[in-house]
């Protein structure tokens, strides 16, 4: 077997001489001893890379969580925030195809290492506009006193007043005084709290790394019999065999050199090229659908941001994580072949996409809101040019278009504010605000007359909760089935390449997620998400803000309609690596008979004129077998 194909196969262990010759009583225990040192040091890396891969999760995934939080606390839209997440792949570009080619070559453990030192000081940095930036602000009546009753309406009208009552609001905060509760549409938690926590897990999980050697003792007794069933599973080319520079010294340039050649190499393997570009489809599906999950949940089903991550750390990711090892079991107890596990990778796709699409059935009517959803009057469905915020019952009070200060009204329209509703008294008592002779709720009132109304958006219909339940089933069996198909997948990718191209490959592959799914899916997920956004929010300069209120049925088929094309597509693609893949193994197949008929008949010759005991070519041997799909 050739040097450079020992070298991938080995990982970081370095290969040893084997002594001609029957081994002595000091050579095995040599090689036991070098046995238990190298298995020793090998679970320490084992456990080391598995520590850095959830330090990774961790970042990643929180990342994701405080979408919205982040969305909410510097006021910004959906498609800046987009760009935010897409930022997170961002620093990857600039090293990761140099690191896959030459760190195969160099000391990884160190360059592991350095990695993890990087990511743990990005986490950190995320956290710091926290810090360095203006205290939150939001738009809340406040007052001292919980007996005061001061008119809604009066205060719009009033240019002074405002002012003076926003000024002891924010007085009152800066002694920690919280006007709002989690359930109230603008909280905004401690979001930065756990970018410092993973930023710490990073920097920790870099330490191992620094102290293992470069390489590891190979045990001389399982070498040869693992090198060779190892390369037996790569697909090989009949071309000449690409040979890579070897040996512990080999220099920068040289592996320079040969950088061309192995890009070349691998983009001419069109069953990795189609297997690159079903992946980077299907991932730009995944990466928008999980980076607007949190807030699809809350604005489709009116649930906090808090149980919308919960939900999805409690049930969703579990769903994924047992996925992927459930296929990397199924791959192992039932030897899957290479043609097995593309139709295992294609079907777990077409199944979880079908299963997607029952999410369409599973949405949530939009919240009564006047003037934008429905009219003051109570009727529905509004046209267009009718979402007008301002009616009779409030024009007398000169409200302000641009704020957003959700009052929930007896009848169960929810209004923009409580100018907007009418409301000419209001008193506070703790966190609750109450509102009063709100003209615009008496108008629409049910037949209690009542024209009262309290702070805050009102809930969903009856009927969302279950919706909701029936959501979470089919999210947590879609993502499972989804993620199934991730070991197969990856098995493909991985012996569909040359071995001694494999790092090179799998870092050219991971590149174009990054480049091509990671940083796009997030923004153009974002501005059309930002298209079916009824009321924006507005800053204290005059631009605008981040969205107050989405249309929940544009925002159902942007979202689901979105990810599902993505989806189709990479399904098709699949299907071109199946029939790609099948092709191959023909013509291996073929030639492969060939090879073997040409070999029959030449030993069949041999044995006519050869010794009975010539057993050096057999019918069930023939040249490269080892190498053969």
């Amino acid at each position: 077997m050739d040097t450079s194909s020992k070298e991938n196969i080995q990982l970081f262990c370095k290969s040893s001489m084997q002594p001609v010759g029957r081994p002595s009583l000091t050579t095995e225990y040599s090689s036991s001893k070098e046995k238990q040192q190298c298995c020793g040091e090998l679970k320490v890396f084992l456990g080391a890379l598995s520590f850095v891969y959830f330090a990774k999760a961790l970042a990643e995934g929180y990342l994701k969580s405080t979408i919205t939080q982040i969305e909410r606390r510097f006021d910004i839209p959906s498609s800046l925030v987009g760009v935010i997440d897409g930022s997170f792949e961002i620093g990857n570009l600039l090293v990761i195809t140099f690191v896959s080619y030459f760190g195969a070559k160099l000391h990884r453990p160190k360059i592991i290492g350095t990695g993890c030192l990087i990511m743990g000081v990005g986490t950190l940095l995320i956290a710091m506009p926290q810090f360095f930036m203006q205290q939150y602000r939001y738009e809340k009546y406040s007052f001292s006193n919980s007996t005061l009753s001061i008119s809604p309406c009066l205060l719009e009208s009033d240019n002074q007043l405002p002012i003076s009552i926003m000024e002891k609001s924010q007085s009152k905060r800066s002694d920690d005084h919280i006007t709002i509760t989690p359930k109230d549409p603008q909280w905004v938690g401690a979001w930065w709290l756990g970018y410092l926590i993973a930023g710490i897990v990073s920097l920790l999980a870099a330490v191992p790394f620094w102290c293992l050697p470069k390489s590891l003792p190979r045990p001389r007794s399982r070498e040869d019999s693992n090198s060779s069933s190892e390369k037996s599973k790569f697909i090989m080319d009949d071309r000449t065999d690409y040979q890579t520079p070897h040996g512990e010294k080999s220099k920068i340039m040289e592996m320079a050199r040969d950088f061309l050649p192995s890009l070349k190499n691998i983009f001419g393997n069109p069953l990795y090229l189609l297997y690159l570009c079903a992946s980077t489809v299907q991932f730009n599906s995944l990466f928008g659908m999980v980076t607007y999950k949190p807030k699809y949940i809350e604005q489709q089903y009116g649930q906090s941001a808090s149980k919308a991550n919960f939900v999805i750390g409690l049930i969703n990711i579990p769903a994924v994580a047992l996925g992927i090892f459930s296929g990397g079991i199924v791959m192992k107890k039932f030897r899957i072949s290479l043609y097995g596990a593309a139709k295992l990778y294609l079907g777990s796709s077409v199944l979880g996409y079908l299963l997607f699409l029952s999410l369409f059935a599973l949405g949530c009517e939009n919240s009564d809101v006047a003037g934008l959803t429905i009219s003051y009057q109570g009727t529905k469905p509004v046209s267009y040019h009718e979402r007008a915020l301002f009616s009779d019952c409030n024009s007398r009070c000169k409200c302000s278009e641009t704020k957003w200060e959700p009052v929930c009204g007896d009848n169960g329209i929810t209004y923009a504010s409580a100018c907007l509703a009418g409301c000419q008294t209001s008193t506070r008592n703790g966190q609750t605000m109450m509102f009063y002779n709100c003209t615009c709720v008496g108008i629409a009132a049910s037949k209690s007359g009542n024209s009262s109304g309290v702070m805050g958006r009102c809930q969903k219909d009856n009927g969302c909760p279950k919706m909701f339940l029936y959501f979470l089933v089919i999210s947590v069996i879609t993502s499972y089935t989804l993620s199934l198909g991730g070991i197969p997948g990856y098995i493909l990718l991985l012996r569909c390449i040359k071995p001694q191209l494999k790092s090179f490959a799998l870092g050219i592959y991971t590149l174009a997620i990054r480049v091509l799914a990671g940083i796009p899916a997030p923004v153009y997920f974002g501005i059309l998400i930002d298209t079916s956004c009824l009321k924006w929010g507005f800053k204290r300069c005059g631009s605008r803000g981040s969205c107050r209120l989405y249309d929940s049925n544009a925002f159902r088929h942007i979202y689901l309609g979105l990810t599902v094309m993505l989806g189709t597509v990479s399904i098709f693609l699949s299907i071109a690596v199946l029939f790609t893949l099948k092709k191959n193994c023909v013509s291996k197949h073929r030639s492969f008979r060939t090879k073997r008929e040409g070999t029959m008949v030449s030993t069949t010759i041999r044995k006519e004129n050869c010794t009975t005991g010539d057993h050096l070519l057999q019918a069930n041997y023939w040249p490269g077998k080892e190498t053969q799909l």
